[in-house]
């Protein structure tokens, strides 16, 4: 639903295991008897909005293809303490050996979705659109943007190459706007588009003039951004108009109440709040034989 892609996430899944288990959890290989088999419940310890159901039942799949993964929420629910979210059936030594990247990686995806669902909702009734940005976990953007899609947010580029974003010191570099989108414009693709950030009015009027098909408003004033807006459109009413900057829960409403199209969150990806989620071994199937 989400759009996961399932081989790229394997191909990290293996390196953050060899990061993980290196030669052999050497603790696992000598307590627990090699052909023992148990299940494994994932259940959360604090209510949020669930992230990583199919990251988890990859790491377990790349661990050993003979485990079974039976989910029992899907991403994007919301739960309360004590929701069962997934059970992992099948060698003891399999489950213990990723239990703890499985649990990782479901934490800060939740904490993000969790997060993002936060802010969604401080949207609500209002048309403004929700993104994040590139301020994400080196090796995990994929995922990071994917919790945000969960939570209900969009995302803004992935990286450098997908689109042109001129802030203060591409502006600095090239010798102003107009030089800097003349530049980028005469160089790129024409289905790709040119985003500037600007500060002030004066800055806002020269990325008008310049041709910019996106212009960010960043750390603005709402009353100054409102008059921004107002004045943009008037101007160019086709201009996508971002607004950026130190936006909180308690700021984004109003943000948004000056009219503009989208505003991107770094908070959404960078220092959340992990949730709490634990795998317990419970029921060896050894017991009823």
């Amino acid at each position: 639903m989400y759009n996961l892609n399932l081989q790229k996430l394997e191909n990290q899944i293996r390196l953050w295991l060899e990061e993980d288990i290196g030669t052999g959890d050497i603790t696992t290989m000598t307590t627990v008897p090699l052909d023992q088999e148990s299940k494994g419940i994932l259940h959360v310890k604090e209510g949020g909005i669930v992230a990583g159901i199919p990251v988890a039942a990859a790491v377990f799949r790349v661990v050993d293809p003979e485990l079974e993964f039976r989910p029992m929420v899907a991403d994007g629910d919301r739960v309360e303490k004590g929701t069962v979210l997934a059970e992992v059936h099948g060698n003891t030594r399999s489950i213990l050996l990723g239990e703890r990247l499985a649990l990782n990686l479901m934490q800060r995806l939740s904490g993000i979705a969790t997060r993002t669902r936060q802010y969604v909702d401080a949207l609500e009734g209002l048309p403004a659109r929700l993104v994040d940005t590139r301020k994400t976990t080196p090796g995990h953007r994929m995922l990071e943007k994917y919790a945000v899609r969960v939570g209900g947010g969009h995302n803004h580029r992935f990286g450098l190459y997908d689109a042109v974003m001129i802030k203060d010191n591409h502006i600095k570099g090239a010798g102003g706007i107009p030089q800097a989108v003349a530049a980028a414009r005469s160089q790129i693709p024409h289905t790709m588009k040119i985003e500037v950030e600007v500060e002030n009015f004066n800055q806002l009027q020269q990325a008008l003039e310049a041709g910019a098909d996106i212009i960010m408003l960043d750390n603005m004033k709402p009353a100054d951004m409102k008059e921004a807006v107002r004045f943009m459109k008037e101007k160019s009413p086709h201009i996508l108009i971002e607004a950026s900057g130190s936006v909180t829960l308690e700021t984004i409403k109003s943000i948004a109440e000056t009219g503009v199209d989208v505003i991107s969150v770094g908070r959404l990806t960078y220092s959340v709040h992990a949730l709490d989620i634990s795998l317990d071994l419970n029921e060896r199937k050894d017991q009823h034989l």
